[in-house]
C-alpha cells in the first residue's frame, strides 16, 4: 500500500467532510478513496470515521491519526529531490495487466518498442481476462476492451478495436454460409464469457441491429475461440487483429458483407492522476500515440460473399 497516498486521501477526506468531496480534491475516484481509506483503518489498527447519512466525523482514533498524517505528509513535502539530467526519463518497473489475446497480438510489440526507446524502464506483464484491482493487486495500468466501462474507474482511451465474424470453411460448406445477421440464429456461435454471450451487435448504415445468438462453446478467453472457430466448431466474433491473420491465411472466412459488428473501445485504467510517475506517464502517452496510428489496430478484413461449394444455406447448426 502507498501510504503517502493513503494518509493524503485520509486528510483530504477530514478536510472536506466526504469521500466524495476528497475524491474531487484528488482527482481520484470515489472507489479508490474508499479503498485508501480502508487501508488506512487496517493499518492504524482503528476505526477513524463516524458515518452518518448527512456527514462524517472523526473518532479518537481518528484525530490522532489525522496529527500523525499531517507530520508525515509534511515531512514528505519537505524530502529533497536529486537534481539529474535524467528528471525525466521513464525508469523502474510497471505492472501492467491486460487480456492475453490484446497482450500477445498488439501489446507485447508495443511494449517491446517501448523498452527500446526507455533502457531504464522494465515492464511486468499479468495476462488475465478479468478486470483486476489496482490496488489490492499492485497493478499500475490496466488495458481494457470495452464498451461497459465502469464509470467509477479513472480511465485514459487508447485506441478503437474493430470486430469481424468468421467462421472456418469447413464450417460453412457443412452448414452453409449467413447470408444476414438474422441467420446466425440457426448457427453454432461461439461466445465470449465478458462480451456478447447471448447477443451480437450491428451497424448497417444509421441501422443498428442486435441478434441473439448461442452455441455449444463459451470460454473467457477469445483466443480459446479464435481456435475453436479454426478448427470448424462455429462463428465466431473476434477482435480483428486477432482473426485477420487466419483470414488472410485462408483458414477462416469473415461474414456478412454489409453488416458491421460492433467494435470495442481500447483503455488504459490507472488508480490516480494525482503525482502519476513518470513512467507510467510516458507509457500511456506512448501507447495512445501508437494506437492512433491505424497500422497498429488492424480494419476488418472484407467480407467475402462467396460461399463454400457444395452446401446452400443451412438452417440446422448441428446438421
Amino acid at each position: 500500500m502507498d501510504r503517502i497516498t493513503a494518509a493524503e486521501v485520509f486528510v483530504r477526506i477530514a478536510e472536506r467532510g466526504s469521500m466524495s468531496a476528497a475524491a474531487d480534491a484528488l482527482d481520484m475516484s470515489r472507489a479508490m478513496v474508499t479503498r485508501y481509506l480502508a487501508q488506512m483503518e487496517q493499518w492504524a489498527g482503528a476505526r477513524l470515521l463516524h458515518r452518518t447519512t448527512r456527514r462524517l466525523s472523526l473518532t479518537e482514533a481518528g484525530e490522532e491519526t489525522l496529527v500523525r498524517c499531517r507530520r508525515m505528509l509534511e515531512v514528505a513535502a519537505e524530502m529533497a529531490t536529486a537534481a539529474s539530467a535524467c528528471a525525466d526519463e521513464p525508469r523502474g518497473l510497471l505492472r501492467v495487466a491486460c487480456a492475453q489475446s490484446l497482450a500477445q497480438d498488439v501489446l507485447a510489440p508495443a511494449v517491446a518498442d517501448y523498452l527500446r526507446l526507455h533502457r531504464q524502464a522494465a515492464i511486468d506483464l499479468h495476462i488475465d481476462s478479468r478486470p483486476v484491482n489496482l490496488i489490492e493487486e499492485r497493478i499500475d495500468l490496466a488495458i481494457r476492451i470495452t464498451n461497459e466501462l465502469d464509470p467509477n474507474l479513472i480511465a485514459r482511451p487508447l485506441g478503437h478495436c474493430d470486430s469481424v465474424v468468421c467462421a472456418s470453411p469447413a464450417y460453412l460448406a457443412a452448414h452453409g454460409v449467413p447470408v444476414g445477421v438474422e441467420d446466425l440464429a440457426t448457427h453454432n456461435c461461439l461466445t465470449y464469457s465478458y462480451f456478447g454471450k447471448s447477443l451480437w451487435q450491428f451497424e448497417r448504415g444509421s441501422e443498428r441491429i442486435a441478434v441473439p445468438v448461442s452455441g455449444n462453446l463459451s470460454a473467457n478467453e477469445s483466443q480459446v475461440l479464435l481456435a475453436a472457430a479454426i478448427e470448424g466448431a462455429g462463428i465466431a466474433m473476434q477482435p480483428a487483429y486477432s482473426a485477420n491473420a487466419p483470414i488472410a491465411q485462408g483458414r477462416l472466412v469473415a461474414l456478412l458483407p454489409g453488416f458491421v459488428p460492433q467494435g470495442l473501445g481500447v483503455y488504459g485504467v490507472y488508480a490516480s492522476r494525482r503525482q502519476m510517475p513518470v513512467s507510467l506517464r510516458a507509457l500511456l502517452d506512448f501507447l495512445a500515440a501508437r494506437f492512433a496510428d491505424p497500422a497498429h489496430w488492424p480494419p476488418r478484413e472484407s467480407s467475402s460473399p462467396a460461399r463454400p461449394p457444395g452446401r446452400a444455406r443451412a438452417r440446422n447448426p448441428t446438421a
